[in-house]
């Protein structure tokens, strides 16, 4: 077993106790009490309660630090922090609803503009990502490398579709997609970014990319990539990976031609 640092413990501590309650309100997915936040874009009491246990843990574990976290709680904003915990408590909201297993936490530690260290935890598939600058990526106890893949025919890219409620991307998408699916053996979404991210690092998907993202469903991810050899790259040049916007992820044989390809669709 790989040695983890004090803060990635806390961060896999939180995670774990989060947990416990999706599990539970996943297997009761029928009865789970569900509001609209708009479009296409659910909150469930599940979710808002994970939030409240991994802001309690971890502003309990690390009380310098601020948050930046996908539901509002009313609590005090302390994203301007040098120091915060960057957290989805649930990536994954609408699989998670229709009873799909393909969810998961996903929490980042932030220095200024740097993602030092990520945990994206799959209860379901039993699979804890973590990562640390510095000292490599794993998922559970092992250790994680990006493909070597260098060959676009034999690549397997992952990406995210626009729904309703956001649809201005429906253009640049399209042109993405038409640009790089006669060049790939597939493309997949499944509808969980954290996890696209995770599955970059772990081999499983060559590349991802998305045209619009929050910074809270992709910034454990990043450092994750990074650290399993791969590269990560905001689609816009004048952007940095915690600004929202367009993401690119992939390994490293192929990141340069990728996106190159993506930004001159």
């Amino acid at each position: 077993m790989p040695t983890r640092s004090a803060l990635i413990n806390v961060m896999i501590k939180a995670a774990e106790k989060a947990a416990k309650g999706l599990k539970r309100d996943f297997f009761e997915v029928e009865r789970l009490q569900v509001s609209r936040k708009g479009p296409s874009d659910f909150v469930s009491t599940a979710d808002l309660g994970a939030q409240k246990i991994l802001r309690e843990e971890l502003g309990k574990a690390r009380p310098s630090f601020g948050f930046i976290m996908e539901e509002e709680d009313n609590a005090a904003d302390t994203s301007s922090k040098n120091e915060r915990w960057i957290v989805d408590p649930l990536d994954g909201t609408t699989n998670f609803l229709h009873g799909l297993p393909h969810w998961c936490i996903s929490i980042a530690a932030a220095r200024g503009k740097e993602i030092i260290a990520g945990v994206i935890l799959d209860p379901i598939k039993d699979e804890t990502f973590w990562a640390e600058k510095g000292l490599g990526a794993y998922v559970n106890s092992q250790r994680l490398r990006v493909s070597a893949r260098g060959d676009f025919a034999d690549c397997l890219i992952a990406t995210g579709i626009p729904f309703k409620g956001n649809m201005k991307e429906a253009p640049v998408f399209t042109a993405n997609m038409n640009v790089i699916m006669p060049k790939v053996a597939g493309i997949r979404r499944l509808g969980a970014a954290a996890l696209d991210m995770a599955y970059v690092a772990a081999g499983r998907y060559d590349a991802y990319w998305e045209n619009s993202i929050n910074v809270w469903d992709i910034a454990a991810g990043a450092v994750l990539v990074k650290e399993a050899g791969g590269f990560v790259t905001p689609f816009d040049p004048k952007q940095s990976l915690l600004d929202e916007g367009g993401i690119i992820a992939s390994n490293a044989k192929i990141h340069d031609e990728f996106v190159k390809l993506l930004r001159n669709a």
